[in-house]
């Protein structure tokens, strides 16, 4: 037991080192560019100015993401899809496999699940003892279920899913704003030591490296965002792009495509001003998402099964799921 305790405690250590990493690459680039090329090497003061004017907008736009995509928490299932006691009392009694998964199915009636395991069976964790909502999964390095899990990203030692993924597309965006600045501002200075037209001193090799590292990261930033754009536009998370997901009448990876424009906005919201400051405007709770075919009760389990999903086990409304979704996200879809 301590020796398992202490690997688990060398990992939460190690993994933190491709976010320090990052972060040591990135006050080096603050350090290079503003001391060793605005402050030191570039004569001219109003272009001095005007290049520390955005340079530090882009710094903190990305600093802010990024701190974000670090430290929100993920988002868990709450509570209604723990097994009560006595649910998990007759299933972990029951030793049929065909008797568990029929006991799992009668206690998702209540619950506003659409998704199924590859065998057609309710999705049931047994570390974290819940029935999985809807593009939840279980995430092996958080040890927890995950809302809407996308992947988990060690260079923001996080999963990213329902509570952050705005925040990790803004990073991903902003990452490539800051590169671009800084290859488009340096190229200028790059060529002058280059070509030998200014004195070789320390701020060389600051110039020369930037420069590299700006259009390196630039490059491997811009596949990843684009491929997550295209995500976006279809509505699927990463898992989902390799492993459609099964709902009762088999896999579909559009199954919850909705159209570009509702697809965008239960990620960003309906307000575009707010699209682009990292703070949390997603749709809904991470529960439940809008299906593409939802023309019928028989196809939508939320609305099909709203007056037990309201009720809680104690006959008592507190803690209903119905009441925190977003109206957004209750629809009819039947575009």
């Amino acid at each position: 037991m301590a020796l398992s305790r202490g690997l688990r405690c060398c990992q939460r250590v190690f993994s933190w080192i491709p976010v320090l990493i990052i972060t040591a690459v990135v006050l080096w680039s603050y350090y290079a560019y503003v001391f060793e090329l605005c402050l030191f090497t570039i004569t001219n003061t109003l272009e001095k100015v005007a290049y520390l004017l955005v340079f530090h907008a882009c710094f903190a736009m990305f600093s802010w993401t990024y701190w974000k995509s670090i430290f929100t928490p993920v988002a868990v299932p709450c509570k209604k899809f723990q097994l009560s006691y006595s649910d998990k009392q007759r299933y972990e009694m029951e030793e049929r496999p065909d008797a568990q998964k029929q006991i799992l199915v009668e206690i998702a009636k209540k619950l506003p699940i659409s998704t199924r395991a590859q065998s057609g069976a309710i999705r049931f964790c047994d570390r974290c003892q819940v029935l999985k909502p809807d593009r939840c999964h279980h995430c092996s390095v958080c040890e927890t279920c995950v809302l809407k899990m996308d992947h988990h990203c060690p260079w923001v030692n996080n999963c990213v899913g329902f509570s952050n993924y705005k925040f990790f597309l803004l990073f991903l965006a902003y990452s490539m704003l800051y590169c671009v600045f800084i290859a488009t501002t340096v190229f200028r200075y790059f060529l002058k030591f280059w070509t030998g037209d200014l004195p070789n001193g320390p701020a060389k090799f600051h110039v020369l490296f930037l420069m590299f590292v700006a259009l390196m990261f630039f490059i491997s930033l811009m596949f990843l965002f684009s491929y997550h754009c295209w995500l976006v536009a279809k509505n699927r998370s990463t898992l989902e792009a390799f492993s459609a997901p099964v709902f009762i009448g088999g896999p579909d990876k559009n199954g919850f495509n909705v159209g570009m424009k509702r697809n965008m906005q239960q990620v960003f919201g309906e307000d575009v001003r707010q699209w682009f400051i990292p703070i949390f405007t997603s749709q809904g709770n991470g529960h439940y998402f809008p299906l593409k075919s939802q023309s019928s009760e028989s196809q939508n389990p939320l609305l099909a099964n709203e007056d037990l999903w309201e009720e809680s086990d104690d006959g008592s409304e507190e803690g209903s799921l119905v009441e925190d979704l977003d109206p957004s996200v209750i629809i009819n879809m039947e575009e």
